[in-house]
């Protein structure tokens, strides 16, 4: 399955379904505040499964008690797809208090 860069329509459309992602220049972008610096880590390593499944991995920043990430598809000359969605609702689910657990 080939992976295509979405439309600026399609990408707004997909961000209104994940609240607290946001388009920042060419990157879907997120940052998530935990209760402690062992909880923000313990996230990071969960997104890097997630990330090593999808085979898509995004920038990942890990602070005090916070974790960011940016994400687009490189292999499409760095524009977002489907594929960095698929990422963020799954780091989203995997959040404290943000998503499904």
């Amino acid at each position: 399955m080939a992976v295509e860069p979405l439309s600026q329509k399609e990408i707004e459309d997909r961000l209104a379904d994940l609240p607290g992602w946001t388009l920042d220049g060419d990157r879907l972008a997120r940052s998530y505040r935990l209760t402690s610096h062992f909880a923000a880590t313990a996230l990071v390593v969960h997104i890097a499964q997630v990330q090593d499944e999808l085979d898509h991995h995004s920038d990942l920043t890990l602070g005090y008690n916070t974790v960011s990430l940016t994400v687009n598809t490189h292999s499409v000359g760095g524009a977002v797809t489907g594929l960095d969605f698929e990422l963020a609702r799954r780091v989203e689910a995997l959040a404290p208090g943000h998503g499904a657990h």
